[in-house]
């Protein structure tokens, strides 16, 4: 779990699948009003506060971003106190119901998106799905400092579809970014057939 603050009033948790399931949790899961889930946002918050000094007192909007082969983006943002003092609410004066009002949108992301902190990482990446022709598709971004590929699930053929995360996980890291996120605020490199154009580019 990877906690890291977007303004005063906002953070972004980055969930992998196995911390879902460490807790007993799947994916569908997410959706539902279930104590599992309430006991894992408990658990966000306490993190967050531990780490961050973010208070979760008052009301919350929550987005959760599905994102495929990486797992889950959850955006808290916190609202105004309405009166309060803001202080921190021990544990025993408040239950989970009193302290997070929620209200949760859920939104999810077919398009497969990892990281790398070197270009060179990049166009061996590229390479490799080339040579194993897995694919020759794929945007290519920049964005906070690292080069972003995102690739279109649906013009990978399915039975390939394990292959490639493997070899982007090899070279990459799974990136908390949504893909909204990175349309807005990433630098397009290549718009188009990324892996392809970096081949020819970039022969060794």
């Amino acid at each position: 779990m990877k906690i890291e603050r977007l303004s005063q009033d906002k953070i972004r948790i980055f969930l992998t699948f196995d911390d879902l399931l460490e807790r007993g949790i799947q994916k569908e899961d997410m959706w539902r009003e279930i104590p599992k889930v309430h006991e894992l946002f408990s658990e966000m918050m306490d993190q967050a506060y531990s780490e961050l000094g973010f208070d979760a007192n008052g009301p919350l909007a929550v987005e959760v971003f599905a994102l495929p082969a990486q797992g889950m983006v959850v955006i808290v943002t916190r609202g105004k106190m309405n009166g309060h003092d803001g202080e921190r609410a021990s544990d025993e004066d408040d239950t989970d119901d009193e302290i997070y009002e929620m209200e949760v949108t859920l939104e999810q992301s077919d398009v497969v998106m990892y990281a790398f902190r070197e270009f060179e990482d990049v166009i061996s990446v590229c390479k490799q799905l080339q040579a194993s022709t897995l694919t020759e598709d794929g945007r290519l971004y920049f964005y906070n400092g690292k080069y972003i590929l995102a690739l279109e699930p649906a013009l990978i053929d399915s039975s390939r579809h394990n292959a490639v995360i493997a070899l982007l996980a090899e070279y990459g890291e799974a990136t908390s970014v949504t893909y909204a996120m990175l349309e807005e605020y990433g630098k397009m490199i290549m718009s188009e057939a990324a892996v392809r154009e970096i081949c020819n580019h970039f022969k060794f």
